[in-house]
């Protein structure tokens, strides 16, 4: 069943998602600084590509927190509303209620991407 949803998400929704992750990625690898940043957020992409099957477990120390607290106000807030706004309107359907889910997933991830490990 996951390989169908996968199919789907990323027909009507995940490729839209998958490409916000590879934006931010490639605006924050233009700097020297932001390369390991930019990293992370080519990883998301994968994950924003075919998310049915695959669970998010959030940890992390405190070099985490401080880069999770720079990335929310440079790079979160605006992904995390895209990924909201869009499970808003999937959940409007009974049928996209499981579409819907997927996108308040990766909002989370967007607001908080580091330390967090995709299984």
């Amino acid at each position: 069943m996951s390989c169908l949803g996968n199919v789907l998400w990323f027909l009507f929704g995940g490729l839209i998602s998958g490409l916000s992750w590879c934006l931010a990625g490639i605006l924050w690898c233009i700097t020297i600084v932001g390369i390991p940043i930019g990293v992370q957020c080519f990883k998301f992409a994968g994950l924003s590509f075919f998310p049915f099957g695959k669970e998010v477990r959030y940890g992390g120390g405190a070099g985490s927190m401080l880069l999770n607290i720079i990335w929310l106000l440079l790079s979160g807030l605006p992904l995390a509303l895209e990924f909201s706004i869009c499970g808003i309107i999937l959940c409007i359907t009974i049928i996209g209620i499981p579409f819907g889910k997927q996108m308040f997933k990766l909002a989370k991830l967007a607001l908080f991407p580091f330390g967090s490990e995709i299984q």
